[in-house]
């Protein structure tokens, strides 16, 4: 057994599965959960993702060796400092946001004295949310990065570790700046591209048709991440705003290219733009 007592605030997708897997995996003992949906924390407690419930957040993290914050990134802070005063003395508070500068910077500055905060970010994830949607293997072979700022010490970063290494997760660290400028590109990017390539398509007038009635795999597969929470895209598209600019501009400036050479009918230039992009995802596969 890693820890004793886990707090979960926030039982859903993330939250219930890391619950589920570190259950599964034996290295906790007791789980409360915390969410401000009751019918949705109830679940919770019936599927046995939690022992307990509480709707007193301030009672949630009574006694807990480590709070998982599984909330939307921009109240990952507020919540912290409700929390604050109800932290026991070596309390490790961690988070699951995709954004992390200005979380573990602000996380950090509201930590009581003997409490640690670190950084989190679980790489897993599909377009289901709720308690319902949660299950044990979300997070096997995935990688789990983990950013911490002023109050991590070594001692925390290991037990955090550990956690998502029982949970199946690859961990690995870094700073949290360079976190946000690497996953604008790779995640929050694409999520903006899907949502305004669905947006597009959806609103284009070709002769009166309903386009997207005429979808298939393709289309449908590339776009599934736009079935995501709204909610909780624009709150990551704000929160890392100038690094999802930047890819965003990147983005443009490559899109420019390919209608150049497709204005020009430049049919070398198309296979070599093409090609490129097929070696570097056939690298990733």
């Amino acid at each position: 057994m890693i820890i004793t007592r886990l707090t979960i605030i926030g039982v859903g997708l993330i939250g219930g599965s890391f619950a589920l897997a570190l259950r599964k995996a034996g290295v906790v003992g007791h789980i409360v959960g915390f969410d401000t949906n009751l019918d949705n924390l109830r679940h919770a407690r019936d599927l046995g993702i939690v022992d307990e419930i509480s709707q007193d957040v301030l009672s949630a993290v009574s006694g807990a060796d480590v709070v998982f914050l599984s909330v939307p990134v921009c109240a990952i802070a507020s919540v912290v400092q409700t929390i604050s005063p109800a932290l026991p003395a070596g309390c490790i508070v961690t988070d699951g946001g995709s954004v992390k500068a200005d979380v573990v910077r602000t996380c950090d500055a509201l930590m009581p004295r003997g409490c640690r905060f670190v950084g989190g970010h679980p790489i897993a994830g599909t377009e289901h949310s709720g308690a319902a949607a949660a299950f044990p293997g979300l997070f096997a072979g995935k990688r789990c990065v983990l950013t911490p700022g002023l109050t991590a010490d070594e001692k925390s970063l290991e037990t955090v570790t550990r956690l998502w290494a029982a949970a199946g997760a690859d961990v690995c660290r870094m700073e949290s700046g360079h976190h946000d400028r690497i996953f604008a590109e790779i995640s929050h990017l694409p999520h903006a591209i899907a949502y305004t390539l669905v947006r597009a398509v959806g609103t284009a007038d070709v002769e009166g048709e309903n386009v997207l009635s005429y979808t298939a795999g393709g289309f449908r597969d590339f776009t599934r991440i736009a079935s995501s929470d709204p909610a909780m895209w624009r709150d990551i598209s704000l929160m890392n705003r100038d690094a999802l600019l930047a890819s965003i501009d990147g983005f443009s400036a490559s899109l420019a290219e390919l209608r150049r050479r497709i204005d020009s009918s430049d049919r070398d230039g198309l296979t070599e733009f093409f090609t490129t992009a097929k070696k570097f995802r056939d690298e990733i596969v």
